[in-house]
């Protein structure tokens, strides 16, 4: 065992600038994803029912999350005692660290869910892979959990490397199966659709890449109450734009999808499709019994931009 003489990540004395920083980092990415979570209720109807998966992920993740930082900033706010001119940690501080794993296991996993959910694969092959890169990302949070928390509070180096080159497996096989994904995907659909997707990919992978970053901060250096704001700063930070930026991407590519299935007849959707005020469909309406009699003499009511019905199913 090679373990450090200093206190954990989460047990270091802040000074007032210190503590402050990370008390406005959870503050903000709290808001941030609870903001997130509002608008994908609002706007979730937006979306068509084939790719409507990945909102009901987003705010799934969002909802933990949002949770997960309310914890966060309430072990944050009890954890600390103002002393002498610096904040020294007592035995709440603790959490700070720890209560970040649980939600990674819960969001991480959705985060797979929701971008398979606007690739073009289907049956078994996209059950088989959904399946499989689920249960990779809560292996690769569950390993890195026991280097980084169980084994002597995170300050064993072994521990935290053989932990972090098992976790490094499972992140890499995540890496591999997603861009195969969207490789896949990418020529089934039109082009504006795919430079989104893969925008949202290169977000989703970029951000994830922080967190080993992070994680390898102990192994590298002796924690001092510096790098343990800046770890404090960075989960928040890339938590954002993993949950929130690589949301709002994907839910860009789940409308044009949307669009491009109205435009080719493949799918209804009650509501015209807009993206970033550009129409992209009309509204379509399912064809009711009778309405083929109707269209024989004409349909004068309806004018461009209006809503129709989709043509019958042969």
């Amino acid at each position: 065992m090679d373990v450090v003489d200093t206190p954990a990540p989460e047990s270091q004395t802040l000074t007032l600038a210190q503590y402050d920083l990370v008390h406005f980092a959870l503050m903000a990415a709290g808001f941030s994803l609870f903001a997130y979570l509002l608008y994908n209720a609002a706007s979730r109807n937006e979306v068509g029912r084939r790719y409507r998966p990945a909102i009901h992920a987003g705010m799934c993740l969002a909802a933990v999350a949002t949770v997960s930082y309310l914890v966060l900033f309430l072990k944050w706010d009890s954890g600390f005692t103002l002393t002498d001119g610096v904040y020294v940690p007592n035995q709440e501080a603790r959490f700070t660290g720890s209560t970040r794993y649980p939600d990674w296991a819960v969001t991480v996993p959705l985060l797979t869910v929701e971008l398979l959910a606007v690739c073009s694969l289907t049956g078994a092959r996209a059950r088989n892979l959904r399946a499989s890169t689920m249960a990779a990302a809560f292996l690769m949070i569950a390993t890195g959990y026991v280097g980084a928390q169980l084994v002597a509070d995170g300050r064993d180096r072994t521990a935290l490397v053989v932990w972090g080159l098992l976790s490094t497996a499972f992140f890499g096989y995540l890496y591999v199966a997603l861009i195969g994904a969207v490789r896949a995907s990418l020529p089934r659909m039109g082009r504006e659709a795919a430079v989104s997707l893969r925008n949202a990919t290169i977000v989703l992978l970029g951000s994830f890449g922080v967190y080993p970053l992070v994680y390898a901060i102990p192994v590298l250096a002796d924690v001092t109450p510096a790098w343990s704001v800046t770890m404090q700063v960075a989960y928040s930070a890339a938590d954002v734009v993993a949950k929130v930026g690589f949301g709002l991407l994907v839910h860009k590519v789940a409308l044009l999808r949307t669009a491009e299935d109205v435009r080719a007849g493949e799918d209804t959707h009650p509501e015209p499709v807009w993206v970033s005020t550009v129409h992209e469909s009309d509204g379509v309406l399912p064809r009711l019994a009778g309405d083929h009699h109707h269209d024989e003499h004409g349909d004068h009511g309806h004018e461009h931009g209006a809503t129709r019905a989709a043509p019958s199913s042969p």
